[in-house]
């Protein structure tokens, strides 16, 4: 048996979500997650509305990718320090598989990050007068699975950067550069999946416009993929590059 699994812990509740300190990462989790879908949806719709509904056009599929980069580079910076800077429940669950963090305070994480989502997308629907938040769907002529083996795939490439540059104690300098990094691989992957599947990545983006919008479509592949590819780089990472038996768990 690898022995990272040795390190997964359910955690007790006092500690991991009652504590002040704990309570803190949730909210910094809830603030990030709302700034970074602000800025990736605001953008999207903010491309549609200026170019008449044009935002699945390459100008619209590289601004959506610019936007999220940016956005997701600011995120993961100002809320490093607090929670470890997840913004994303793929990545959660790729650092509890590691056993970089307990259950108990991953679950209280991903709520944070799909209420930011959900409150990130009421604000833009008042603040636009009404406009729709889109949801994610699936670009004609792909299927159910082409999705959901595009989201196993970039949330790998995602959730594996992150352990890179954020998560292994070895990381040294390039912990630095782990939110710029973390940021341009989202943008990339947006490049490379958003005609397909509008390369969600993040559970919690694509069920704050799916919530708001009434809009569930295909909406478990937007969980299904993400959180599988972000186990499966937790799981490498960890069993192939870190070398740790039982050091005590904590956010990054």
């Amino acid at each position: 048996m690898p022995r990272f699994v040795d390190r997964v812990a359910v955690g007790r509740y006092q500690d991991e979500v009652a504590h002040p300190n704990a309570i803190k990462t949730f909210v910094a989790e809830f603030i990030s997650a709302l700034i970074f879908v602000f800025a990736g949806q605001g953008s999207g719709m903010a491309f549609g509305k200026l170019t008449g509904g044009g935002a699945t056009t390459p100008a619209g599929l590289v601004a959506a990718a610019v936007a999220h980069g940016f956005g997701l580079f600011v995120a993961v910076a100002v809320s490093a320090n607090i929670s470890g800077g997840h913004v994303n429940p793929a990545v959660t669950f790729g650092a509890f598989v590691g056993g970089n963090i307990t259950l108990l305070r991953a679950i209280f994480y991903i709520i944070a990050q799909c209420l930011g989502s959900v409150v990130a997308c009421l604000l833009l629907f008042f603040s636009t007068g009404g406009l729709t938040t889109t949801g994610f769907a699936l670009s004609s002529g792909v299927s159910i699975w082409n999705a959901f083996v595009f989201e196993i795939v970039m949330t790998f490439g995602l959730v594996y950067t992150v352990y890179a540059t954020a998560i292994d104690p070895k990381k040294g300098d390039v912990g630095t550069i782990a939110p710029l990094a973390i940021g341009l691989i989202v943008g990339a992957n947006i490049l490379a999946g958003g005609a397909f599947t509008g390369a969600s990545m993040n559970p919690a983006v694509a069920f704050g416009p799916a919530l708001v919008s009434l809009d569930f479509s295909y909406h478990w592949i937007y969980w299904a993929g993400p959180l599988i590819g972000g186990g499966i780089a937790g799981a490498v990472y960890e069993l192939i590059f870190i070398s740790r038996t039982h050091e005590p768990l904590g956010e990054f």
